[in-house]
């Protein structure tokens, strides 16, 4: 009865672990993130290879750059991934340095807020599924894409996003 015992509570450990969000990469470091807006595609490059790819969603006004709060496009430009967030209402989310100092300049000129908070991130929490470019201007990719390129892209991996 005892070995039976353990023998479920290993199980079901095993069971847990292989549920968790948090996967391991042994491969390639990413060195480059390229975001493509108009093919709504991400690449993970390793120097000039690329690693992996994915379809995305985008804010909910896709075109053009990002100028202000709220105004639901994605950022076009040279950042960084600076931050992770393991506990995101979006499943799990890597962020992106935005705004910049130009960016910052940009919006100040125009007297706005630019914004920030911009992620790469999976499906939110909420029932009801997603539909086609659904975000406030961040990036998103199914929850099984997310857990690959949060374990995938470290922070301070340069990301370009393009129109």
């Amino acid at each position: 009865m005892r070995i039976l015992s353990w023998l479920l509570i290993a199980a079901l450990g095993l069971g847990l672990a292989a549920c968790s969000k948090f996967q391991t990469y042994n491969g390639p470091e990413v060195t480059r993130v390229l975001v493509y807006k108009g093919e709504r595609k991400i690449y993970l490059l390793h120097h000039d290879r690329v690693l992996k790819h994915y379809d995305m969603d985008l804010g909910f006004a896709p075109n053009g750059h990002k100028a202000k709060r709220g105004d639901g496009r994605t950022p076009e430009g040279d950042y960084a991934i600076d931050r992770r967030n393991p506990n995101s209402e979006f499943y799990l989310s890597i962020g992106i340095s935005y705004p910049n100092k130009e960016d910052i300049a940009r919006a100040k000129a125009a007297g706005e807020d630019p914004g920030g908070d911009i992620f790469i991130h999976g499906n939110p929490r909420r029932p009801g599924g997603r539909k086609p470019d659904w975000t406030a201007g961040c990036i998103s990719v199914t929850n099984a894409e997310m857990r690959e390129i949060y374990a995938m892209v470290r922070n301070g991996t340069p990301i370009s996003i393009y129109p």
